[in-house]
């Protein structure tokens, strides 16, 4: 190769390193100036107060009662006095069964009593006559055996008629079916007209106020529950899956149960609900939250303050007037969140955060979160105290260090004045100089 040929190699390699250098020069100046510039992110600070201690579940709706009704005598079925999915009071006719069999039965038992009682009658007056002194002496004593034996007979006999009599009594009564119970009727299960025995089923009535709920809890909630319940009834609330609203309130632990299934290491309790407008229904499946105590002072953020790291859960730490390199980290490594737990103390933050806006940065301090204060807030146990101050929006645009500017809630963004447009202006068109 000739040695003109070597020069323009050479001058080319140049020309493509210096606008190499230049274009990295330019971009490495612009990231450094992006870098540099406050974030505007929502801040709030960390609050105590105290906490309730919840224990979440599924469960399943079960009526207080539920009683299929039969009737308890056999014959046509006249007429049913019930609205299909309509309230019915303990004591209400129902149905009405054909009572001319057991009217007729009833009245041969009142027959047949009125026949032993005047039987009964004659004996009495024959044995009284055989035991007044001037009849006595002609009556031969096996007669007045007798006599007397005839009263026994007789009387036993008009006891019997009674009995009949009164079972009859009842008989004709079960031709009217009562509802047994308070409840909300079902769909009927039989029709007007046929010949229904005592194993017909006639319609199902439900009580459903109350009612309870059937629920499990793993097996190693048991004694935090008993210890619980010792102390006070608790509190059992349902929600909505969905948003998480309270759909049922006013619910009480009733019964937990005696032992702990080997084959899934649960146990049941029963909780009852008023239910005064209906709002839970038999065989519905239901989100259950109990309250088994209370952490006091408990230290609480939002939600959306806890972001998760390769190391555990962090927030971004407010530090005014401090570098990320002068600040010192002063919690443990952090723990998953989780929805059942018990108990927590607040931990000390390294800095609370106070001074002028506008030179503060953030740093990611490691927290431990210990469980959920409600819907929307995290219970802390270390990492941070009351007062400092943690960055709930505008996360994504942080790393360790980034300066800020901290606004409030619902606080939007200063739009830049004039001059600061013009200044940024100049600031480009200066480093696009530089650049080229």
């Amino acid at each position: 190769m000739s040695r003109g040929k070597w020069i323009l190699i050479a001058i080319l390699a140049i020309i493509i390193g210096v606008i190499a250098w230049r274009l990295l020069h330019r971009t490495a100046g612009a990231s450094g100036d992006q870098g540099n510039a406050p974030v505007p992110v929502t801040v709030v600070p960390a609050v105590s107060e105290n906490v309730p201690v919840y224990l979440t579940a599924n469960g399943t709706v079960q009526a207080l009662n539920t009683v299929t009704v039969l009737p308890q005598v056999g014959g046509k079925l006249l007429k049913l006095d019930f609205t299909e999915g309509q309230p019915v009071k303990k004591g209400d006719v129902i149905a009405e069964i054909d009572p001319r069999t057991v009217q007729a039965q009833y009245e041969q038992a009142l027959a047949k009593k009125a026949q032993d009682a005047a039987q009964l009658a004659t004996a009495q007056a024959n044995f009284k006559r055989s035991e007044q002194p001037q009849y006595k002496q002609y009556v031969a004593e096996i007669d007045r055996i007798t006599q007397a034996n005839n009263v026994r007979q007789f009387s036993a006999a008009v006891d019997a008629d009674n009995a009949a009599a009164q079972d009859a009594k009842v008989q004709l009564d079960y031709t009217r079916v009562l509802a047994p119970i308070d409840g909300l009727a079902g769909i009927r299960q039989v029709d007007p007209g046929n010949v229904i025995t005592t194993t017909t089923p006639i319609v199902v009535i439900t009580e459903l106020q109350p009612i309870n709920v059937i629920y499990t809890l793993a097996g190693k909630y048991l004694d935090q529950v008993r210890a619980a319940q010792a102390q006070s009834p608790l509190p059992v609330v349902v929600t909505d899956p969905t948003t998480g609203k309270l759909t049922a309130s006013g619910g009480v632990l009733k019964v937990v149960d005696n032992q702990i299934d080997p084959n899934t290491s649960t146990f049941k309790l029963k909780a009852e609900f008023p239910n005064a407008a209906d709002e839970l229904w038999p065989g519905q499946f239901v989100n259950l939250r109990m309250q088994v105590g209370t952490v006091q002072n408990g230290l609480v953020v939002p939600t959306a303050a806890v972001q998760r790291g390769p190391n555990g859960d962090f927030v971004y730490l407010v530090v005014n007037g401090m570098g990320a390199a002068n600040a010192a980290s002063a919690s443990t490594a952090a723990t998953p969140r989780h929805h059942h737990w018990s108990g927590g103390g607040n931990g000390a933050s390294a800095n609370a955060g106070a001074g002028n806006a506008g030179g503060a940065t953030v740093r990611m301090q490691p927290v431990t979160v210990i469980g959920e204060a409600d819907d929307t807030h995290e219970l802390i146990g270390s990492g941070l105290r009351a007062g400092d101050r943690v960055v709930t929006e505008g996360q994504f645009r942080l790393k360790e260090g980034s300066r800020i500017t901290p606004m409030n809630p619902g606080e939007e963004p200063k739009a830049p004045t004039a001059a600061e447009i013009k200044k940024a202006a100049q600031q480009g068109s200066g480093r696009g100089r530089r650049g080229g």
